[in-house]
C-alpha cells in the first residue's frame, strides 16, 4: 500500500506539472520576494550506490517530498524539508545485516527511509522566471524493512542515522507565483558506523505566498 501511495505522488507531481504549462507569455508571473514561504511537493526517483551495509542490499525507488522555503536577502533562503521513499531490495535477503533477521526466514522487499532535515539555499538569476540554486542539508533519516508479508522490521538498536545532502536545481514559474521545482540531489546516510550514499532526482511544483 505505501508503494502505491508513493508512486501515486510521484505521478500527480507529474501531472501537475503537465497541467500547468501554458503557453509562454500568456499569464502573469509574480516572483517571489524576501520574507515570503514557498510550499512545494514534488515525486522523487532515486537509488543507493552499492556500498555501505544499506546499499549493498537495496537499490532504487521512488519516493515524495515536502518542502517549506523561506526565501532572505542577498538571494539566499533556509527551509525545512521531509522525504519519503522506498528502495525496492537487489536480492532478497532474510539473514541479519542492518535489521533483524525475521523468525520465520521472511525475505525483505523494501527499504523505507523517512528523513527531515534543514536546508540551505543559494539562488541566481531570481529577477527572471528561471530561478536557479544550490542547496545543502543535513538531519534525520529513520529507516526500516518491510517483509515479504508486510511486516515492518527496524534497525537492532533502533537508532536513526544522520545524513547530508548537496544538490542544485531550478524554479520554472508558470502562473503568478507557482512554479515547476526541479532538482537533482546526493545524499550521504550515516548509519551504523557506515557511510551510504544515495542520489535522486525529484519534480513538482512550489507555491510562494504572498503577503
Amino acid at each position: 500500500m505505501k508503494r502505491i501511495i508513493v508512486d501515486a505522488g510521484f505521478a500527480v507531481a507529474l501531472a501537475a506539472v503537465v497541467a500547468a504549462a501554458p503557453p509562454a507569455g500568456a499569464v502573469t508571473i509574480v516572483l517571489p520576494r524576501a520574507g515570503q514561504v514557498g510550499v512545494g511537493v514534488q515525486g522523487q526517483f532515486g537509488t543507493l550506490l552499492q556500498s555501505g551495509n544499506l546499499g549493498n542490499e537495496f537499490g532504487s525507488g521512488a519516493g515524495l517530498a515536502i518542502k517549506l522555503v523561506y526565501r532572505m536577502r542577498y538571494e539566499r533562503a533556509i527551509g525545512l524539508s521531509f522525504e519519503s521513499s522506498q528502495l525496492q531490495t537487489r536480492v532478497p535477503r532474510f539473514d541479519q545485516t542492518a535489521f533483524l533477521a525475521s523468525p520465520d526466514s521472511l525475505t525483505r522487499s523494501t527499504l523505507n527511509v523517512t528523513s527531515a532535515g534543514f536546508d540551505i539555499y543559494q539562488y541566481f538569476n531570481t529577477r527572471t522566471r528561471t530561478p536557479r540554486y544550490l542547496d545543502a542539508g543535513i538531519g534525520l533519516a529513520e529507516v526500516n524493512s518491510e517483509l515479504q508479508d508486510g511486516e515492518i522490521t527496524y534497525p537492532p538498536d533502533g537508532s536513526d542515522g544522520l545524513y547530508l545532502s548537496a544538490g542544485a536545481g531550478f524554479e520554472r514559474f508558470v502562473y503568478r507565483s507557482w512554479a515547476v521545482d526541479a532538482s537533482a540531489k546526493y545524499r550521504a546516510i550515516f548509519f551504523d558506523g557506515e557511510v551510504n550514499h544515495t542520489v535522486q532526482a525529484s519534480l513538482g511544483m512550489i507555491f510562494y505566498a504572498a503577503y
